[in-house]
């Protein structure tokens, strides 16, 4: 498996690229694509010949009409619009939380990414990935990000004393940012300091002309606490597009599966 790689495609749409098991590997993540549009994008970018993990920031059910096949459905994920009051937004346990965070004596930071495997949050998420049993980006690949998107990836840190205690990693990405990874302790989490870390980062964000943050997928079943946590912030719920796997090459050769979870796909 080689290092993950950035590019960008002409529209400004992000690349990820590796090579699996001699596979070469572009991964499109929360992608802003058209029918019309796509194949120029790709065939421009020289990727007509490598396999294509395609992640819609929409529903894009047109993408089954190119060929690509529907490998996971959509997801909801939750949106804090940073225009208006952020505090009046909030729903009231959440507001007290906050309140009580602020009466703790936390220290915090605000720092762009180290541009190293070895800093501390993304540390505490292999572990925690690790021991919940789930897995989200590698570290290979937000190093990649930072590097290519210099300024973008900005971390928050709460200390209590020198102890790190929480922290938070926001991507700016235009006019939007989305909530990347967090990690608190038992320390943290008695605190509050996720409910002081993300109101310092949204308003941080605000005053940077940031008008969307996005707060990550949402799953009322599999994890009601942390659903409540991000909707308590004022949040609304998106549909995704799901994920998509494309080889141009096969040209429309499996469009037909499109109809096997056509429904799904488009789903809001």
């Amino acid at each position: 498996m080689t290092e993950a790689q950035t590019k960008t495609l002409t529209d400004g749409t992000l690349v990820l690229r590796r090579t699996i098991g001699g596979v070469p590997i572009a991964m499109l993540p929360r992608a802003t694509l058209s029918k019309d549009t796509l194949p120029i994008l790709i065939r421009d970018a020289g990727l007509r010949r490598e396999v294509l993990v395609i992640n819609p920031d929409h529903p894009a059910p047109w993408l089954g009409d190119l060929g690509a096949v529907p490998v996971m459905t959509p997801t909801h994920v939750a949106e804090v619009d940073l225009t208006g009051d952020l505090r009046a937004q909030m729903h009231q346990k959440w507001r007290n939380r906050l309140v009580f965070a602020e009466g703790q004596g936390l220290r915090l930071t605000r720092q762009n990414l180290p541009y190293k495997p070895d800093n501390w949050i993304l540390q505490q998420d292999a572990q925690q990935q690790a021991t919940r049993g789930y897995a989200a980006w590698s570290d290979g690949m937000t190093l990649a990000f930072t590097k290519a998107n210099r300024g973008s990836a900005k971390l928050f840190t709460a200390f209590d004393g020198k102890d790190p205690v929480a922290a938070m990693l926001f991507l700016r990405h235009g006019d939007s940012a989305t909530y990347h990874i967090g990690h608190a302790t038992d320390a943290g989490r008695a605190a509050s300091a996720h409910n002081l870390l993300l109101w310092e980062g949204m308003n941080w964000l605000a005053n940077k002309g940031v008008t969307t943050l996005e707060l990550g997928q949402v799953d009322t079943e599999k994890a009601a606490g942390l659903a409540r946590f991000k909707l308590g912030t004022g949040a609304t719920l998106r549909p995704l597009g799901g994920s998509w796997l494309w080889w141009p090459p096969l040209g429309k050769l499996l469009s037909p599966l499109k109809y096997l979870d056509g429904r799904l796909m488009s789903a809001g």
